[in-house]
This record gives C-alpha cells, sequence and structure tokens, in this order.
C-alpha cells in the first residue's frame, strides 16, 4: 500500500514513461514511501541471517537507491561500507540518510571497483537486468569482491502457480514487455526474469559457489518451505582477516 506521502499516480506514470535512471531521479525523494523498498523487517532479518557468515570488513552495497540496504552493511561490517547507483536523484537521498558512507555514481554493469570487498549485497534491483545482462552483473561483483568475499542478497518463494500474486506479477511482466514495444526509452523492470536455478547457475558460471540459507524469521510456507532466502555466493580463495 502506497503512504499518503508516496508519489502520486500522475508521477508514477511519469516515471514509467521515462528511461530507468531518469524515472529513479523523479521518484527519488518518495522513494521510501512505496512498496518498491525493501521493507525494514526483511534488512533486518538477512542482517541477522548474514552475522554468523562474517566477519566481515568493507561492503559494498550494489544499486543502493536511497541507501536502505547500507543498514545492513553497518550492522555486519567492521570496516567502511560503500553504495553505488546510477541514479543520482537516489544517491541524494541515501547522502542524507547516510552523511558518513562514501557514494558512488556508477552504472552496476560496469562498477569501477577493484577487489576490494568482503562482503556485497543488494536489494530489490535484479528485475531491472534482463537475462543476457546478469552474467554481466555478477561478473562486476566477482570483480570487486576480495578472495574468499560474499555476495549475498534475499530471493522470496515465487507464488504458486495461478494465485493472485502469480497474475499480478504475470500481469505486471506483460504490461512493461508491451510499453517497451511501443516506446522510447525502454524502462527495464521485470519480476519474472529472476528465477533461482537460472540465477544458481549464472553465479556459478561467474566463478562463485552458491549456497542457499533459508531466512528463519521470515516464516515458512504452507508447504513448509521458507518464504525467503537469502543466496550467499562465495568468491573462491582465502579472504584476508579484518
Amino acid at each position: 500500500m502506497f503512504s499518503p506521502e508516496g508519489p502520486s499516480f500522475p508521477a508514477l506514470v511519469r516515471q514509467a514513461l521515462s528511461s530507468v535512471e531518469h524515472g529513479y531521479d523523479l521518484l527519488a525523494t518518495t522513494f521510501d514511501a512505496t512498496p518498491f523498498r525493501t521493507p525494514d523487517p526483511v534488512l533486518d532479518a538477512v542482517a541477522e541471517t548474514l552475522e554468523p557468515l562474517g566477519p566481515f570488513d568493507s561492503g559494498l552495497d550494489v544499486c543502493c537507491g536511497t541507501g536502505a540496504g547500507l543498514t545492513v552493511l553497518r550492522a555486519v561490517c567492521a570496516g567502511r561500507t560503500v553504495g553505488v547507483d546510477f541514479s543520482a536523484g537516489m544517491l541524494a537521498e541515501a547522502r542524507r540518510a547516510h552523511p558518513a558512507a562514501p557514494l558512488v555514481r556508477a552504472d552496476a554493469l560496469a562498477l569501477p571497483f577493484a577487489p576490494v570487498f568482503d562482503l556485497a549485497v543488494s536489494f530489490g534491483a535484479f528485475g531491472h537486468f534482463v537475462p543476457a545482462a546478469q552474467r554481466t552483473l555478477f561478473a562486476g561483483v566477482h570483480a570487486s569482491l576480495r578472495p574468499g568475499g560474499t555476495f549475498a542478497f534475499p530471493l522470496p518463494a515465487p507464488p504458486r502457480v495461478g494465485s493472485a500474486p502469480y497474475w499480478t506479477l504475470w500481469g505486471f511482466d506483460a504490461a512493461m514487455r508491451a510499453r517497451n514495444l511501443v516506446w522510447r526509452p525502454p524502462f527495464v523492470m521485470y519480476y519474472r526474469t529472476f528465477r533461482l536455478a537460472d540465477v544458481r547457475r549464472r553465479l556459478a558460471d561467474t566463478g562463485f559457489t552458491v549456497e542457499l540459507l533459508p531466512i528463519r524469521s521470515l516464516g515458512t510456507r504452507s508447504d513448509g518451505g521458507p518464504r525467503c532466502r537469502l543466496v550467499v555466493a562465495r568468491k573462491s580463495g582465502r579472504a584476508e582477516t579484518p
């Protein structure tokens, strides 16, 4: 549900008719009042699941937006935490919320970092990368991590086929594909292109070893499976002791 302080419907239409970058510039000041911002309980649950996997020194929030994921990094990292995003508007909001954090404006498909991070996270951004771009994204994160570094992100269980959420996501993706056929520039935002089996294979192809951890505090589904898993992708090699 949208907050009263959130964007109006005309504002969302203007965003959807823009490029991804400009659309987020338009949405930046009201983004945290929309359902697209990762909820605090999810952020807290991810931090809780990550903590036993440390210690971590430096951390990178990929596609940091307004900086919600930086709170997770601060909770589990002893050293500096960095955010990267290509929207100047979103970075401006992140700077207000996290004035001490280094923030870098860059395309996630061309990350400008040497292998200096122990942990990379990302929240809610993967719908902006079509399957062909996911390997490029993962390769950039891999190159930004030290040997033994970890790339982690939550991945909710898919909705049951035929359920209302299933058809909602299917309809949203269909509408976005139709929009991108008739309007330029494209606005890439698809919810059904980030499937677990494909993601595991692409991470492995990039050089990661992948493990799935249940995020227990987010509960289980009716079939007993977790509502949300933490994908933990590790770069080979021995991590340096912080």
